[in-house]
């Protein structure tokens, strides 16, 4: 038997990925961008061949990319991916071992997402509705309203497609990750600007719900500049990306009194542990209110 060569091991591995798991194109190019960087250093060191790599040599390699300063969550998502790719080399290949099942994943705090208030969202809301263009405006309002109404991923936004919105049942379904669906209740707001917006492209003949004027699918990159472009009216937080309005709404649930299993049903997590980061922003919004409030803090 010929020793299989990594690099078709691997295009064959994304292949399971797309066609067999259905994962997203986000996930499926964020695997190829961390298994070709570990090609890079296999062939650095003239490894080619899936029976050549030990456990020694993926903690060489997890090594070089510490030394590279990189952070320990991405150390440990590249780790996950080569996990997941030495599973699918057990699952195909005579002989074969999975020599990073034993490693350990480096230990890091985990960072607290970032987050807007309401008031701070009321205020996008606001300045959005000052758009003279009632189309372009319209179509704004429902994104923003979408990703922090319903808490939505921005792949989860951009696959609406219209028959996927129930304004009587006031639902949304949703392909989350995995392509599993998920029911997402809407609110009465959210129903009110996503009907505005239904009402202002009514002409067009198209079944994705986010498109332009011509009726051209919107993709994640315009969801990215709109969002980027508002939050920056209201906040200073580094991050601007549409992840800090679902961030943002999950934690205004919490601090509101809903269900942690609730909320993660809402979300779309695989696991509860995702969805508790959540409880910790909501404790550390209540020490700052605490230390700048309570006279003996």
């Amino acid at each position: 038997m010929s020793e299989p060569v990594i690099s078709k091991t691997i295009d064959e591995f994304l292949s399971d990925l797309e066609n067999i798991r259905r994962y997203s194109d986000n996930t499926i190019s964020a695997y190829r961008k961390d298994l070709t960087q570990f090609i890079d250093f296999l062939n650095e060191r003239n490894i080619d061949s899936i029976y050549q790599i030990s456990e020694k040599i993926v903690r060489q390699y997890l090594i070089n990319l510490n030394k590279s300063e990189l952070s320990k969550s991405s150390i440990s998502r590249k780790l996950s991916s080569l996990r997941s790719y030495f599973d699918f080399i057990v699952e195909n290949f005579e002989n074969s071992t999975n020599p990073a099942k034993k490693i350990s994943n480096p230990k890091h705090k985990r960072k607290l997402p970032s987050i807007i208030n309401l008031d701070s969202y009321d205020e996008i809301i606001k300045l959005l509705s000052e758009d003279d263009d009632v189309f372009r405006r319209n179509l704004n309002t429902a994104i923003f309203e979408l990703l922090y109404g319903s808490s939505l991923r921005v792949s989860e936004l951009c696959s609406i497609k219209m028959n996927d919105i129930d304004i009587t049942n006031k639902t949304i379904k949703v392909l989350g990750k995995g392509s599993k669906f998920r029911i997402v209740p809407l609110g009465n707001k959210s129903i009110q600007l996503i009907e505005r917006y239904i009402h202002s492209r009514n002409q067009l003949n198209c079944t994705n719900f986010l498109v332009d004027q011509t009726g051209n699918s919107l993709d994640r990159w315009y969801v990215y500049r709109v969002v980027k472009k508002y939050l920056s009216k209201v906040t200073d937080i580094e991050k601007k990306s549409p992840h800090v309005l679902r961030h943002s709404s999950a934690t205004e649930m919490l601090n509101r009194g809903a269900d942690l299993m609730a909320v993660k049903e809402i979300l779309g997590h695989e696991n509860l542990s995702t969805t508790q980061i959540y409880t910790h922003v909501s404790v550390e919004k209540l020490k700052k209110s605490y230390k700048s409030a309570h006279p003996k803090s």
